[in-house]
C-alpha cells in the first residue's frame, strides 16, 4: 500500500492537486484506491463526483445518543463507533471515500482524528494506493492524523509569503517526527515562467521542488459547472503536469500496481 498526503494553507489547490493524482493513478488500471478527506471544510467529494452519507463526525455524533444499555451484549463503546464507522466509507468503482466531517463540538476534532487513525490503520491494507486531503495549515500535523505516509506533497502558491507557509509546515512534520518517506514542494496555480525570485525561494526552503501545477481554465470551468475533476481531459495541462510530478516520483508503477 502506497500512502500519499498533501498538505498546505487553505485556498492553494490542495484539494485540486488530490484529485488529479487520483485521476492519473486510476488512469494506469491500479485500483483500489482510498480517498480520504480530513478536512472539515470538505469538498474533496465534489471534486471526484463521489456523494457521501455519512461522516466520521456524523457517525460520532450519532453514537453519543446511543445509551450504554443500547450496546451490545459485551461491546464498547469505541468498538461499536468502529463497526458504524464504515458506515462512512462511500464505495465506488474502483475508489472509495472517507470523509472526516465537521468537528463535535467547540473546536473540538482530536477524537475524530484518533478514530480516523485507529480505522486507517485497519481499512488502508485492504488498498493499493490511500490519497489523504488534509486540513488546511498545520493543525492536522500537531494531531498527527497524516503520520506514517511514503510521500508528504506541500503544497504552495508561487509566491515568496506562500513559500514561507509551505517551510513551516514542513518543520512542524519533522519536529513532530511525522514519518514520510519522501516530502516536496509543488507549486500550484503557477504561470507559465515562475519568477526567478520564487525559485530563488523555492530553492532555500530546503524542500525538493517536485514540480509545477499551472494556472488551468479548464480546471476553474469544471468546478464552476459542478463537474468532477476526475472528468478533465487527458491533455489538460494541470492534469499532464499532475502526471509529470508523478511519473517522476514513481519511476516504476509496478511498485505500487
Amino acid at each position: 500500500m502506497t500512502f500519499l498526503a498533501i498538505a498546505g494553507k487553505g485556498g492553494t489547490g490542495k484539494t485540486t492537486l488530490a484529485a488529479l493524482l487520483i485521476k492519473h493513478i486510476m488512469g494506469f488500471g491500479i485500483a483500489p484506491v482510498l480517498a480520504i478527506d480530513a478536512d472539515p471544510n470538505a469538498n474533496l467529494d465534489k471534486a471526484l463526483g463521489i456523494k457521501y452519507a455519512k461522516s466520521i463526525a456524523d457517525v460520532i455524533e450519532e453514537s453519543k445518543e446511543i445509551h450504554p444499555d443500547q450496546l451490545p451484549a459485551g461491546m464498547t463503546r469505541d468498538r461499536f463507533i468502529e463497526l458504524r464507522l464504515q458506515e462512512a466509507l462511500e464505495e465506488g468503482n474502483g475508489l472509495d471515500l472517507l470523509v472526516m466531517g465537521t468537528p463535535e463540538g467547540p473546536g473540538c476534532y482530536c477524537y475524530a482524528n484518533t478514530l480516523l487513525q485507529k480505522h486507517l490503520e485497519g481499512i488502508s491494507k485492504s488498498y493499493k494506493v490511500v490519497v489523504m486531503d488534509n486540513e488546511a495549515g498545520m493543525e492536522h500535523l500537531s494531531r498527527r492524523t497524516a503520520r506514517n505516509v511514503d510521500n508528504l506533497f506541500i503544497v504552495s502558491e508561487p509566491t515568496p509569503v506562500g513559500l514561507e507557509s509551505a517551510v513551516r509546515i514542513a518543520q512542524v512534520a519533522r519536529k513532530l517526527k511525522i514519518t514520510a518517506g519522501k516530502e516536496g514542494l509543488v507549486l500550484a496555480r503557477a504561470p507559465e515562467k515562475i519568477p526567478g525570485k520564487v525559485m530563488e525561494e523555492a530553492e532555500k526552503s530546503g524542500l525538493e521542488l517536485w514540480g509545477t501545477i499551472p494556472y488551468d481554465p479548464l480546471v476553474y470551468e469544471f468546478v464552476l459547472e459542478g463537474k468532477p475533476l476526475l472528468d478533465l481531459p487527458d491533455d489538460a495541462v494541470s492534469v499532464k503536469a499532475a502526471g509529470g510530478i508523478m511519473d517522476t516520483l514513481f519511476q516504476s508503477w509496478r511498485k505500487i500496481r
